[in-house]
């Protein structure tokens, strides 16, 4: 038998999913609540996962069909920043109400091996963390990451690196590197700078008292690095002094926010486009939970 001819097939984009993000805004932001027959158990998380997951791939994408891998939360994942910050995510409910969607994490592992799609999930490592990581490791990829989460904002790179956020209206759902300099006066790579001056509410990161999104922009304006702000002479006044005084917490909460891109993932990529999903409904079905 003859040599096979290498593939002509173009490599497929990468688009990486904020498992517990959409899983969390599915259950508690869907529009109805999805039951199962007996009205016993509460499916919304589920159903809503996949069905935002499938109309995403279908209606927002902005690339040829992807390659599909959702990235969840690991258990332990918050615990490096947590000992570095005691305060750090301490203001998000622990109660069993907010916890629901915790339910749906086997059923939903299950679900995706059924249908091809890949999952990651390292024990001691948050999936943003895991998301940076691919996107440095894999620099050759089209990647498009499925998150309301504005912490992906550092990672924006051209038309190589986009967000899909399915919270914003239509029009407006893909992100991109331009948008966040010309809404926000910041580079991509200045995100984590920017949100340690002005702070980070979904984190509990409180930012330094008296600076305000436009104070912040100025500061790091023509792509300043934060590292180089108190040598620049740009720390005067009141609110100068405010960064001055609190110089150590404006630098922890800066590494708090910036996301690693040296996680140890043992998944790789196929370069395939993954299966297309079928309704949510029928997932359910598949599963045997109605």
């Amino acid at each position: 038998m003859g040599a096979v001819a290498p593939s002509s097939s173009p490599v497929a984009p990468l688009f990486l999913v904020d498992g517990f993000n959409v899983l969390w805004r599915g259950h508690f932001g869907f529009p109805a609540p999805i039951y199962s027959r007996d009205k016993q158990r509460n499916l919304t998380g589920l159903f809503a996962f996949f069905a935002l997951l499938r109309v995403t791939l279908r209606d927002d994408l902005d690339t040829d069909p992807a390659e599909v891998c959702v990235v969840l939360d690991g258990e332990h994942g918050s615990a490096e920043r947590k000992d570095a910050d005691a305060d750090y995510k301490a203001n998000r409910e622990s109660t069993p109400a907010a916890l629901e969607p915790l339910q749906f994490l086997a059923p939903l592992k299950d679900a995706l091996d059924a249908y091809g799609i890949a999952w990651v999930e390292i024990d001691d490592a948050e999936a943003d963390d895991v998301v940076g990581t691919l996107v440095h490791r894999h620099p050759d990829r089209t990647i498009r990451i499925m998150s309301a989460d504005q912490d992906y904002y550092q990672l924006l790179d051209g038309e190589r690196v986009r967000i899909i956020n399915r919270s914003r209206k239509a029009s407006k759902r893909i992100i991109t590197d331009t948008e966040v300099l010309n809404r926000y006066g910041v580079t991509p790579g200045q995100w984590p700078d920017y949100r340690a001056l002005t702070g980070d509410k979904s984190d509990n990161l409180p930012g330094v008292k008296g600076i305000g999104a436009k104070t912040a922009a100025e500061l790091l304006s023509d792509g300043l690095a934060l590292d180089n702000l108190r040598p620049s002479g740009r720390l005067t006044g009141t609110k100068g002094a405010a960064i001055e005084s609190a110089w150590t917490d404006v630098l922890r909460w800066r590494d708090l926010s910036r996301m690693r891109h040296d996680i140890p993932i043992t998944w790789q990529p196929t370069g395939q486009a993954s299966p297309a999903l079928p309704k949510p409904a029928d997932v359910i079905e598949k599963l045997g939970m109605w």
